[in-house]
């Protein structure tokens, strides 16, 4: 085992020694409920994902909380699912007699589109160069190419951008994964699927960009077989692309050869809403949102032998905060002035999709919605010192935030990475949308230290996969800051005599 992976694990493993206390305990007595292997990683729309939430309303009813969807508990959300059948989907490399085999999700994937194309037989051709390839040259080729990282930092390679004639004329794109970058990607992944709400284009859609028929991903672990007979190889070619040196172009023997089924039915999903009325005759009438999504991966492409995709920091921990708020607060008897809104939400992981329904079908007036206190992205596996806080300038929950932050001693602060665009990307950003003030919670760490080389592993060995389990290291005292921090943070905003408002300068300022 390198010197480096031994220490860490050192790290991680010291970080469980500490034992949890009774509230922590009972916290992740709910964590486990959810996300044990019989939950089969609550898939969107899943017999999973119907197990834990009927988990979720049968612990809401003994804290005494009040149903606030549309079938009690439940706001159902109907949803269009699009899948790769993987048994009849045959990908194949051809090249003369010989045929290989390309194993879905353990060496490729696809983008899938209810429109493309069922059929390939194409020749392959490496582009290195885009500036140099005329469209008309590659017209009924593959382009294979080299990716950037997906989220790039300073220092990483320039991405190879086809234009928009080639893209019109390659009967597909083959892009081979880049493992830099703050979220490198995990293979095998979990599935081909996309999972949309009917009538509404996809979040991250853009209409008039122009797109391949097809578009490949190919894992870089694998990518040699792509190159054999060409007089190159993958280990060449990335070294060049990573250290910015020219590329060639050049075509690549054989062919490849799809034939793919896609598994296309409707399904539907809860989003859980329940309300805490609050005790002031007025204010009780505004609500303090308190959201986290249920849904994970499921059930998926195995990784060292396990395929179950348990999302345990992501999110079920934090579906689990909710209940154990909840239950604390009915045992204690306490109260706030304004009532608590309860949204457990569906999809987030196939494009925040239970937030954008509650968002454009509000159970409660969307006026009465003051803020929502979101909880995603939250990982406790080292000390909390530091909170990156997501919004933290676009209202005035900012300062409330470090205002109650201060006597847990967290320093706050804005997001460091932006170029990882968090802000979008979890459940706040479908109420900001609709105007309700919001915030979002990352642990954050010194840059260059031994918290930040955890959180960066994390991110490079669990993220997405099946190692973000109930087996993996954490720090039970800093998931009892956090908890305790959350808690207080709400009964801020809940008590406070005025409700959150805008920052003159948000871009969110006008969507009231």
């Amino acid at each position: 085992m390198p010197k480096r992976i031994f220490l860490l694990l050192c790290i991680c493993v010291s970080l469980f020694a500490v034992e949890p206390d009774a509230a922590t305990r009972r916290w992740w007595s709910y964590t486990q409920a959810l996300a044990n292997d019989k939950m089969q990683g609550r898939d969107t729309g899943s017999r999973g994902y119907a197990a834990a939430e009927a988990y979720v309303i049968q612990q809401f009813r003994k804290a005494g909380l009040r149903p606030a969807g549309t079938t009690g508990f439940g706001q159902p959300v109907t949803l269009r699912s699009v899948r790769v059948n993987k048994a009849e989907s045959p990908l194949q490399l051809v090249r003369g007699g010989a045929v290989t085999p390309l194993a879905w999700y353990r060496q490729v994937t696809v983008a899938l589109r209810p429109d493309m194309p069922r059929q390939l037989q194409a020749p392959l051709y490496f582009v290195g160069n885009a500036s140099a390839v005329e469209a008309n040259k590659l017209q009924g080729f593959v382009a294979v190419t080299l990716s950037a990282p997906r989220i790039r930092t300073a220092g990483s390679p320039r991405p190879t951008i086809l234009s928009g004639a080639v893209l019109k004329t390659v009967a597909a794109t083959l892009a081979i994964d880049n493992l830099g970058g703050p979220e490198p990607p995990i293979w095998p992944l979990p599935y081909a699927a996309s999972v949309s709400l009917p009538g509404v284009s996809p979040r991250s859609s853009a209409s008039s960009a122009a797109v391949a028929p097809l578009a490949f991903r190919f894992n870089p672990d694998e990518a040699q077989v792509l190159f054999a007979g060409s007089g190159h190889t993958y280990t060449e070619l990335k070294k060049l692309f990573d250290a910015g040196q020219p590329l060639p172009n050049f075509a690549l023997p054989g062919t490849l050869r799809a034939t793919l089924k896609l598994d296309d039915s409707k399904i539907v999903s809860d989003n859980i809403l329940a309300v805490l009325p609050g005790s002031d005759p007025i204010l009780r009438n505004e609500y303090v949102v308190l959201s986290a999504h249920l849904d994970g991966y499921g059930l998926g492409e195995a990784r060292h032998g396990d395929g179950t995709y348990n999302g345990a920091f992501d999110d079920a921990a934090y579906v689990a905060l909710l209940m154990d708020l909840a239950q604390s607060w009915h045992d204690s008897g306490a109260s706030f002035k304004r009532s608590l809104l309860f949204c457990i939400v569906t999809g987030e992981e196939k494009g925040l999709l239970g937030s954008r329904y509650f968002a454009a079908h509000p159970t409660l007036p969307k006026q009465q919605l003051v803020a929502n206190l979101n909880l995603d992205q939250v990982r406790p596996i080292f000390p909390l010192k530091t909170l990156t806080v997501l919004a933290l300038k676009q209202s005035s929950l900012g300062e409330t935030v470090r205002q109650v932050a201060e006597p847990f001693n967290i320093r706050i602060q804005e997001d460091p990475e932006p170029e990882r665009n968090l802000l979008r990307r979890s459940d706040h950003y479908s109420f900001m949308q609709i105007g309700v003030p919001a915030v979002n919670f990352v642990f954050g760490y010194e840059k260059g230290s031994p918290d930040e080389k955890v959180y960066r592993a994390w991110y490079a060995q669990r993220y997405h996969s099946p190692a973000d389990d109930l087996q993996q290291p954490w720090l039970p005292e800093a998931a009892a800051k956090f908890n305790s921090f959350y808690a207080a943070l709400v009964k801020a905003v809940a008590n406070a005599p005025v409700r959150p408002q805008w920052s003159l300068d948000s871009e969110f300022a006008s969507t009231k």
